[in-house]
């Protein structure tokens, strides 16, 4: 089995480590960055939604501050986004290379996403349901944890799983400008040094990732579906 893998793939089974340390780096990368990205995309989505016009906490000031401010950062390309935040990322983490010089323009690149995705799943509650819970003496935060958070988890579940893929393929794109992981595996050992196997094995290694939390996501999904 071993000569036949050495056949199949000699670049990776000569630094089998490095191949190692990449995925951990890669998984790193996506769990401190998905993480917090969860936590602030989260936050940003229920603000929209409780402070749009007829919301439960309309504030029209505060919902174009925060609305404009995530277009902002949605437009900006991830590799543009990379580069411009290299002095903030440099102050917060004292580089803005390796894994943790990838974490906040990670974070940057990944929270509005999910921000519009949470923002997308809560304006999916039937507005009656609302009405019901407010007639019914709920006050703000019971409406937003037992009625849009909970009423949403599937929903939510859904824009969490493509969050996720996508910032699989964020942390890859980073990992081409000096941020470790699979991306810069894949760069380094695969495009410069023409070790076709590496490439391959790189995507092939991204596809399971992929597929795998698309398998979870659909899952957990499922059993919330009402």
């Amino acid at each position: 089995m071993a000569d036949f893998l050495e056949k199949l793939m000699p670049n990776i089974m000569y630094k089998p480590e490095v191949y190692v340390r990449s995925i951990k780096e890669t998984l790193v990368m996506l769990g401190w960055s998905g993480a917090v990205s969860f936590l602030l995309g989260m936050f940003l989505g229920v603000v929209l939604i409780v402070t749009q016009r007829g919301g439960v906490m309309e504030n029209r000031a505060v919902n174009q501050v925060f609305d404009k401010l995530i277009n902002f950062f949605r437009s900006i390309p991830f590799i543009v986004l990379l580069a411009g935040l290299i002095p903030l990322t440099r102050l917060l983490m004292g580089t803005a290379i390796g894994v943790k010089g990838a974490f906040v323009p990670l974070v940057f690149g990944t929270t509005p996403f999910f921000a519009r995705q949470v923002e997308a799943a809560l304006a999916e509650i039937d507005k009656g349901v609302i009405e019901a819970a407010l007639a019914s003496g709920s006050g703000t935060a019971g409406i937003i944890f037992r009625v849009y958070l909970r009423e949403s988890i599937a929903s939510i579940t859904r824009a969490t799983t493509i969050t996720i893929i996508s910032l699989i393929g964020l942390t890859a794109m980073a990992g081409a400008v000096g941020a470790g992981g699979l991306g810069d595996f894949a760069i380094r050992y695969g495009h410069q040094r023409n070790q076709i196997d590496v490439t391959y094995v790189t995507t092939l290694t991204l596809v399971l990732m992929v597929s795998v939390i698309q398998v979870i996501g659909n899952f957990i999904a499922r059993k919330n579906t009402r």
